[in-house]
């Protein structure tokens, strides 16, 4: 009785069962409610993620390219341009560039396709030939067998390649505007996003972070026009080294290995596998001084024009760039290739920054 006597003191008529209390914060109800929240929002934003995956990799390759033209912008701006007229100048010497560049290259490459096609026939009459080189091939590994077998009763499949051909190239068209669009809004606000990342670093370490941003801003741009100038380099030698030896669809070839050049690594070696066999198609002597002709210019690029056009800006050791181009494409295909040096020479810039000098004086 003295207990309910004790209890009934603090009740009133509002809370006739008295204040309740707060619930323990190591209560085992508490703690497994918080965990199983943690765990589902973390779920929730992997799935996320995972959803909107084509979208996150467009809005990056984006803002990588508004980074690597930010530098041209700020310096057309520090000469007492409008902002937003540097914009509309980089960005109509860009499209020009492109529309040159294509209205150059489309007709001798609609021209080489076509030939293609006309020299269709006398490659299939060289696999029966047993005296030629592709008839040799033939012979030893039954290519013309072999392609019969799978084209034969695959119909359905390959109508279903065909559409999705169209498919991707519809894909590609609209990635490519949805990027050239982002890339115009991420340029004219570039200063208002840097002043809010700015503003979540502590304001007594915000003069560093800024000199180290723009560091970082000038190694993208300087990556870009280098990996850029580094790969119609080797379009050109490409072209000149097929015309020479007679090497058929010459300007085809060298536009994809331009293009292909790009990527790092993995581009390159695709690009001399496909040039390879296209030479195999004169001569094995052909083939072979082709092989040899990319391996020597693969070692030039990698030691001397890669170093003085793009190294003494990114600064990133070889080993670092090939183990960071193989992440890259494994996690994101040939966007993860392209923006792999930049971002291993970022991580590399914040380690060196701000990790290692708190590692040597502990």
């Amino acid at each position: 009785m003295a207990d309910a006597a004790t209890a009934a003191r603090p009740s009133s008529s509002e809370q006739p069962l008295m204040q309740p209390g707060p619930l323990a914060r190591r209560s085992p109800f508490v703690t497994g409610m918080t965990a199983a929240a943690g765990v589902a929002v973390t779920y929730g934003v992997v799935e996320l993620i995972i959803a909107a995956r084509q979208v996150l990799l467009l809005v990056g390759l984006a803002f990588f390219v508004a980074m690597s033209l930010e530098p041209t912008v700020s310096w057309l701006v520090r000469h007492r341009l409008p902002r937003w007229t540097a914009v509309l100048s980089v960005l109509v010497v860009a499209l020009g560039v492109v529309a040159g560049f294509l209205a150059a290259a489309i007709p001798p490459l609609i021209t080489q396709t076509r030939q293609f096609a006309v020299q269709v026939p006398g490659y299939l009459q060289s696999l029966q030939d047993p005296h030629s080189t592709l008839g040799r091939l033939n012979a030893q590994f039954e290519v013309q067998q072999r392609v019969q077998q799978l084209l034969s009763g695959q119909s359905a499949t390959l109508a279903q390649g065909v559409l999705g051909a169209g498919q991707l190239l519809l894909d590609l068209i609209s990635g490519a505007v949805v990027v050239a669009v982002l890339v115009v809004y991420f340029l004219a606000a570039m200063p208002s996003i840097r002043r809010a990342l700015c503003r979540l670093v502590p304001a007594d370490r915000r003069p560093r972070a800024i000199l180290i941003g723009n560091q970082i801003f000038d190694q993208t741009g300087a990556y870009l026009l280098g990996n850029l100038i580094t790969s119609l380099i080797a379009g050109t030698t490409a072209f000149v080294w097929l015309l020479i030896f007679g090497v058929p669809f010459p300007l085809l070839l060298a536009v994809l290995v331009a293009l292909l050049d790009l990527v790092p690594v993995v581009g390159t070696i695709t690009a001399g596998v496909i040039v390879s066999l296209v030479s195999l198609t004169v001569s094995v002597p052909v083939l072979l001084a082709t092989v040899g002709f990319l391996v020597v210019y693969r070692v030039v690029e990698d030691y001397l024009l890669v170093p003085k056009i793009i190294g003494r800006t990114v600064q990133v050791p070889a080993t670092i760039t090939v183990v960071a181009v193989l992440l890259g494409a494994t996690l994101l295909g040939v966007i993860g290739a392209l923006i792999a040096i930049p971002v291993a020479a970022v991580i590399r810039l914040l380690l060196r920054e701000f990790v290692l000098p708190r590692l040597d004086h502990t």
